[in-house]
C-alpha cells in the first residue's frame, strides 16, 4: 500500500479494504469473520513488551531492558466491487461482498468504529468529471451498507476521482476503486 501525503494524519492507517471496481478476473468473495479479524482490535502486546518510549537506537534500547520491535505493515484487503462503465450502480457480485461487510461492521468488534469510504477512477474523462463519479461511487456504497443495516454515520464517502493511482498506467481498470479506512479518532 503507497502512502499518501497529508492523509496519515487524518486516519490511523491500522487497516484499509480496497473496493476494486476493475473489470478483471472472477468474482472473490469474504466472510465478515475475515473482515472483522483485519479491522478489528490488535493483538495484546506480549508479556514483559513495553508501551513507554526509548530514546537511542534499537541496541541501547535492548541493552536497557526495552524490548524493540519493529512495525508491521498494513496490508490491504481486498473485495471486487465492479461498477458498469461510466455507472454508479453496484453490480451482483459487489452486493454480495458488501453484504458481509455490512455484517462485519454490524459486529460489536465494528459496530463503534468509523470508516472513510474513498472512491477513485482512471484517467479516462475529465478530472471533474471523475471526481463526481468517485464521490458517487462512494456514495452508493455507503448508500447500500445504510440499507443493510449498518450505522450511516460511521461512514464517511469521500471522491477523489482520478488523483490517486494504484496502477502505473493511469486508465488501468485497476484505478477504479473504493478504499475504506478506519477512519482517526
Amino acid at each position: 500500500m503507497r502512502k499518501q501525503p497529508g492523509f496519515t494524519a487524518f486516519v490511523a492507517l491500522t487497516g484499509a479494504m480496497v473496493l476494486s471496481m476493475a473489470n478483471g478476473a472472477g468474482a472473490q468473495t469474504y466472510k465478515a469473520d475475515d473482515i472483522v479479524k483485519h479491522f478489528g482490535p490488535g493483538i495484546a502486546p506480549k508479556p514483559g513488551i513495553s508501551r513507554g518510549l526509548c530514546v537511542g537506537t534499537e541496541a541501547e534500547c535492548a541493552r536497557a531492558g526495552q524490548v524493540v520491535e519493529p512495525a508491521k505493515p498494513v496490508s490491504a484487503f481486498d473485495l471486487v466491487v465492479k461498477f458498469k462503465y461510466n455507472s454508479d450502480e453496484l453490480e451482483p457480485e459487489a452486493k454480495l461482498n458488501l453484504d458481509e461487510f455490512a455484517k462485519a461492521l454490524k459486529t460489536p468488534q465494528l459496530s463503534q468504529r468509523t470508516f472513510m469510504v474513498e472512491g477513485h477512477t482512471d484517467a479516462a474523462g475529465s478530472a471533474s468529471y471523475n471526481l463526481n463519479l468517485s464521490q458517487r461511487r462512494a456514495q452508493a456504497v455507503v448508500r447500500y451498507l445504510g440499507g443493510h443495516g449498518v450505522n450511516a454515520a460511521k461512514l464517511v464517502a469521500k471522491g477523489y476521482g482520478q488523483s490517486k493511482p494504484i496502477a502505473a498506467d493511469p486508465l488501468s481498470g485497476d484505478n477504479r476503486r473504493v478504499e475504506t479506512r478506519l477512519r482517526g479518532e
